[in-house]
């Protein structure tokens, strides 16, 4: 996924792969059965010749009775001599017989999970960056589910993303069912779906969770992988448990667990499962140019913190704190600090005024517990028998939730304490589904805020958007310019000619106010001078627009390129959610 890990793929199947991956399949098999049996006959021919010159080349050569045996290459031990009075002992002419080996079959450690499993085919569009009015590409995709209580099917929040239309379908069933979206998140990539058809989840059966796997314990991940409309399922070991980059939003890292078990597109959703228990959820993994037999699943505490949070009807997001801290393990340093050789403590790098932690802590604090668990200093507590990295403590809370630390400031020791919320600045650098884009369209030029869809969309190289970008958190650029408003596009006309230099520009003033915000931007334009003088972070001339040919140029333009409105301001949800009835779902 782009932002992500090189090669680190979501296991979300689309359908034009599946299609071309089943069309190939199909041609195989056409090919097979119009010459198949051809090739049986002269397989067969072949294979008995095959087995009767193996039995000739293994057969040894019979000898006369009166030629001496030719002794053995192998160095046999002789046989014992006989005792007085016995005969001669002779070798045998045949070996023992070898007993048969019975294979047992397969058991299903975890039951018949086909009365669990569902697959989901989902209708989505990709919202469209470079003309942002249009509705965008239509798209289908293939990924896998399974039923909990309520009842409900849980999946993966990148299986039901930017959807429109949803449907279910279960094994031994050839109805599909719609369905449709009741909650959604996508910082840990979850989501939860129904059926409003009661007869939907008649003999289907719950799964229950588990909880954290042993390393080099044997684990089974089920879907529907490319290849095939039925369930498939493949073992392996559970290989590494830690923190990692969620590549479904590019900006979250979470707990997740490595398995050694195929996990392909189309696998997204389906439940990783030990011991007839869910421990996880499949959900990314490695291309093979990168790595073979890496994928990960969402562990429980990961989706149990999700359902906990989703119980008042609404999800409130992961909380953070909002800093970076910074390993205190060189002596010298500790000594300056004012710190014992005690192996404890970190020290606060960076600190996001916009985070809960911005008017509390300050750079060069230094931590020394968290919640009364003291903090090592590489960073990592000791929480349930286990060493874990220290935002662990923070992954289990929730919106409002508090948490204490003890710190030493100028070497002196003070207790605080921060209520828990979520960190708006972040969220430039992280994918964005299930809402419109946000543009202005004035004179036929497209400007719009700065996000990580948008780089990946138009491949901005230009240095200074690159900067903007990169360091918006670290050097707190969201304090002057919580939107960056980039000009992306030029739709040509008469009015804005010789404006191609302009492109991929920042801006900062209008008129000789700043602009901090989208909605800035568009109250400037909807003022009445003359001309708009727009000046661009850096050096270089102003871009200038006559107002009144841009007012004159207005409907021309919107006709000319079927932009059907100048401006969206907020990221409002799309219109329609997946739904399978009227109702309203639940984001």
């Amino acid at each position: 996924m782009p932002g992500g890990p090189i090669g680190l793929n979501l296991c979300h199947n689309p359908l034009s792969i599946f299609q071309h991956a089943q069309f190939a399949f199909q041609a195989r098999r056409f090919i097979f059965s119009d010459f198949g049996m051809k090739r049986l006959f002269v397989c067969a021919l072949l294979l008995f010749a095959g087995a009767d010159l193996f039995a000739q080349q293994n057969t040894p050569p019979l000898q006369r009775q009166d030629t001496p045996p030719v002794a053995s290459q192998q160095n046999t031990p002789p046989l014992p001599p006989p005792e007085e009075g016995m005969p001669p002992i002779k070798p045998s002419a045949t070996p023992p017989p070898v007993a048969p080996i019975v294979v047992a079959a397969p058991k299903q450690p975890n039951g018949k999970i086909q009365k669990s499993l569902v697959r989901i085919t989902s209708t989505e569009v990709e919202p469209d960056y470079r003309a942002p009015w249009n509705t965008g590409a239509i798209g289908r995709g293939v990924g896998a589910g399974f039923v909990i209580e309520g009842p409900r099917i849980m999946t993966n929040a990148h299986v039901v993303s930017n959807t429109r239309y949803l449907t279910v379908e279960r094994d031994g069933d050839p109805n599909k069912y719609p369905a449709r979206v009741v909650f959604v998140a996508h910082d840990c990539d979850l989501a939860l779906i129904t059926v409003d058809s009661p007869e939907f989840f008649k003999n289907m059966v719950p799964l229950g969770f588990g909880g954290i796997p042993e390393l080099e314990s044997t684990v089974s991940a089920y879907g529907y992988p490319i290849g095939g409309e039925r369930m498939s399922v493949t073992t392996g070991i559970v290989s590494r448990i830690d923190f990692q980059l969620y590549t479904h939003s590019s900006i979250d890292q979470h707990l997740a667990i490595q398995i050694s078990a195929q996990i392909n597109p189309g696998n997204s959703g389906g439940p990783v499962m030990q011991n007839g228990k869910v421990i996880g959820v499949a959900f990314q993994g490695y291309s093979g140019d990168v790595a073979q037999g890496v994928a990960y699943m969402i562990p429980t505490p990961v989706i149990r913190r999700f359902l906990t949070d989703i119980k008042d009807g609404h999800y409130d997001k992961y909380v953070d704190l909002g800093l970076t801290p910074g390993n205190l393990q060189n002596p010298a340093q500790r000594r300056y600090f004012g710190l014992p050789d005690d192996g404890r403590g970190v020290v606060v790098r960076t600190v996001i005024e916009a985070g809960p932690a911005g008017k509390v802590l300050k750079e060069g604090d230094v931590l020394l517990s968290i919640d009364d668990h003291a903090i090592a200093s590489d960073g990592f507590v000791e929480l349930e028998g286990e060493r874990v990295e220290m935002p662990e403590v923070v992954e289990r809370k929730f919106k409002g939730d508090k948490v204490k630390f003890e710190i030493l400031r100028d070497k002196k020791p003070l207790t605080l304490t921060i209520e828990l919320d979520t960190v708006w600045p972040y969220q430039m650098q992280a994918h964005h589904y299930d809402t419109r884009p946000r543009y202005v369209v004035y004179g036929g030029l497209i400007f719009q805020p700065l996000s990580l869809d948008l780089l990946d969309v138009y491949q901005i190289s230009d240095p200074r958007v690159r900067h903007y970008f990169d360091y918006y958190i670290l050097e707190q650029l969201y304090l002057q310019h919580p939107d960056i408003i980039v000009l992306t596009n030029i739709l040509p006309d008469p009015t804005n000619t010789y404006l191609g230099p302009y492109r991929s520009s920042i801006v900062d003033e209008v008129n000789g106010k700043k602009i901090a915000t989208l909605n800035d931007l568009a109250q400037a334009f909807a003022e009445t001078p003359d001309r708009f003088v727009i000046k661009m972070i850096g050096q270089g001339p102003p871009l200038v627009l006559d107002r009144k040919e841009v007012e004159s140029a207005r409907e021309r333009i919107r006709t000319r390129y079927n932009v059907i409105a100048e401006q969206n301001l907020e990221e409002q949800p799309v219109a329609a959610k997946a739904t399978a009835s009227s109702g309203t779902p639940h984001f």
